[in-house]
């Protein structure tokens, strides 16, 4: 009955299971790795927290769960051959950034689904709110901002954009931008 929670579900265990089911894992590993992981799954961006465009805080799965976003230390990551580390906690915990990021991955794949173009697809406008694709920051953050320019190609279609983060405001083509899903009466005309 529940799509929306059954295919977040379905994600977690296929994903699960190509990363972790390769070994077999004591009650408190296990425990240990899922809580990790549920950590990431609900620390994803749902929509805008407000209508304010100088707002830029998303609404999370764990505002739902514990009334604010989830904080998680940054850990380094643990480059290299997961079965070669000897260690079970580190072992651990290069499976938690492998899931990571793979689903974060995935995740924004979902939400910047690329049909054929038979049908035409709305352009990014100012007021929008995205994530930013980066590879070099840790897979539990979001990078979020605020379209505040866009600039269209000679087809006519926004092919870059400005965008106004926390950090200032940046410049990106629209394939390192995921829209947020969100009512499209929430956004401005």
């Amino acid at each position: 009955m529940g799509v929306l929670w059954e295919a977040g579900v379905k994600s977690f265990k296929t994903l699960f299971y190509k990363s972790a089911a390769t070994r077999k894992y004591t009650f408190e590993e296990l425990a240990t790795l899922l809580a990790k992981i549920e950590a990431c799954l609900n620390s994803r961006p749902l929509a805008p927290m407000s209508e304010d465009p100088a707002d830029l805080l998303a609404l999370t799965p764990g505002h739902f769960l514990v009334a604010g976003p989830l904080l998680a230390t940054v850990e380094p990551e643990i480059k290299g051959d997961t079965n070669s580390i000897i260690n079970r906690w580190e072992h651990l915990k290069a499976l938690q950034q492998e899931f990571q990021l793979r689903w974060k991955e995935e995740y924004l794949k979902e939400l910047h689904k690329r049909n054929k173009w038979r049908a035409p697809t709305r352009d990014l406008r100012v007021g929008y709110m995205a994530v930013i694709k980066e590879d070099n920051i840790p897979s539990n953050e979001w990078r979020l901002g605020m379209v505040d320019a866009v600039y269209p190609g000679s087809d006519g279609h926004v092919r870059v954009i400005d965008i106004r983060t926390a950090r200032g405001l940046v410049k990106r083509p629209v394939v390192k931008v995921v829209l947020l899903p969100l009512d499209t009466s929430a956004y401005p005309q």
